[in-house]
């Protein structure tokens, strides 16, 4: 379960096998079955999830019980609601599995104890979250700017691996998309 995550780590940054192992120390292992949530919508998320095996959304529900999908992770992805991790109250979204899922977790204190003992570490933290506010400029300019058609053939083209393990009425909250335009959209890309 360990190797997944460390053989991640030495390929984004220089780490000491000690900087390695107390890094490991500090998670705990979560197995999660399809369906199962890793964070509730208003529970405090209290951990960060680093993706061994399997994949999660991060998604809201509206008023009308409608499903808003702001994230997927699968296998080396990191993924937790970061308004809630960073300031204590309760998510407004949610975290579940879409198969079964193994994941990391580090706790809030564990989690920033290790940036600030791990230089590594801070570096590579720091560099995910500047590519990840890069992300979400790019998503929220693609959703406003971007045709459907536009928008879901970046999403392919960007991720492939999600493309295949998504289901596309996930696919399609994700696009901001009715269930039958992306069923429409596939059809004249001839994607039956």
């Amino acid at each position: 379960m360990i190797e997944p995550f460390r053989n991640y780590l030495t390929s984004k940054a220089a780490f000491t096998a000690a900087e390695l192992e107390q890094m490991e120390a500090g998670a705990t292992v979560k197995k999660l079955k399809r369906r199962d949530f890793l964070l509730r919508q208003g529970d405090v998320c209290r951990d960060m999830a680093f993706v061994v095996s399997g994949s999660l959304r991060l998604y809201r529900t509206d008023e009308q019980a409608q499903e808003h999908i702001l994230r997927f992770a699968i296998e080396n992805w990191w993924i937790t609601d970061a308004e809630s991790f960073r300031t204590g109250l309760p998510a407004k979204g949610a975290i579940d599995a879409l198969e079964d899922t193994q994941v990391l977790l580090w706790s809030r204190e564990t989690f920033e104890r290790l940036k600030r003992e791990v230089p590594a570490f801070n570096a590579l933290e720091s560099q995910l979250a500047g590519r990840n506010l890069d992300a979400q400029i790019n998503r929220l300019y693609t959703s406003i700017s971007h045709s459907a058609e536009e928008r879901y053939e970046e999403f392919i083209t960007a991720f492939p691996d999600f493309y295949q393990r998504i289901p596309l009425h996930m696919i399609a909250s994700y696009l901001g998309v009715s269930r039958e335009t992306l069923s429409r959209i596939r059809k004249q890309a001839g994607l039956h």
